[in-house]
């Protein structure tokens, strides 16, 4: 397992970044990327953090730990803009936080982040088949989640996913203790969406794929 999408006290989570890997360690987990959420207000703050600290954290870190963001709540003409911007300070990840239908994201955000060409695209809610096939087209990866609430449409995006050949990761947008689940609770998540045991073997390996694009970068 690897965690590709998380959240620390940078953001909304309770959990520091040591916390988040030895949480995901104490799992099983490969590796993990944290992907605080920014905004225009709070971009340089978080990613400098992160980026100063997770250097230091990853020398003596028991597995591999990098550092990307999920710009959250950003209308969607400013993301373009918000994507090109992380890219250049860095990020080994940028998610996107897709039109989940548990908050009030903007209509046009899940086919804002597709055209900007984000890595991952986060409980992406009722999202179309047309952007769905956009996303496969520049593969960027729709996001299975295991996180409450956002849950809910797996398996929409999972059935309409496939159908235009997208390709999917699992992720747990942890923020607490509780948040990250192991590999047999994965599975049954991914199974309830609909998924067969031949969908959850190429889902579990794309995270590592992605992961380790990320590892070259970082």
């Amino acid at each position: 397992m690897i965690e590709l999408h998380c959240h620390s006290l940078l953001s909304d989570g309770e959990l520091t970044p040591s916390e988040l890997v030895m949480l995901a360690r104490s799992l099983g987990y490969k590796g993990i990327v944290i992907t605080d959420h920014v905004d225009q207000v709070n971009i340089y703050h978080v990613c400098g953090a992160l980026r100063e600290g997770i250097k230091k954290l990853s020398r003596h870190s028991p597995i591999p730990v990098f550092w990307g963001a999920e710009i959250t709540h950003v209308p969607p003409r400013s993301i373009l803009d918000m994507v090109k911007e992380l890219r250049s300070l860095g990020a080994s990840l940028v998610v996107g936080h897709g039109e989940t239908i548990v908050e009030p994201v903007m209509e046009g955000t899940n086919e804002a982040f597709v055209e900007a060409g984000v890595d991952i695209l986060a409980h992406p809610g009722l999202i179309s088949e047309e952007v769905a096939k956009e996303a496969a087209s520049k593969g960027i990866y729709l996001e299975i989640t295991t996180r409450k609430g956002h849950a809910y449409t797996n398996g929409h995006v999972l059935k309409i996913g496939k159908a235009v050949g997208a390709s999917f990761v699992i992720c747990n947008d942890t923020h607490t203790y509780g948040d990250m689940v192991n590999r047999v609770m994965a599975g049954k998540i991914l199974m309830g969406a609909g998924a067969t045991e031949k969908d959850i073997s190429s889902i579990l390996r794309s995270n590592e794929e992605l992961f380790g694009c990320v590892s070259q970068k970082g």
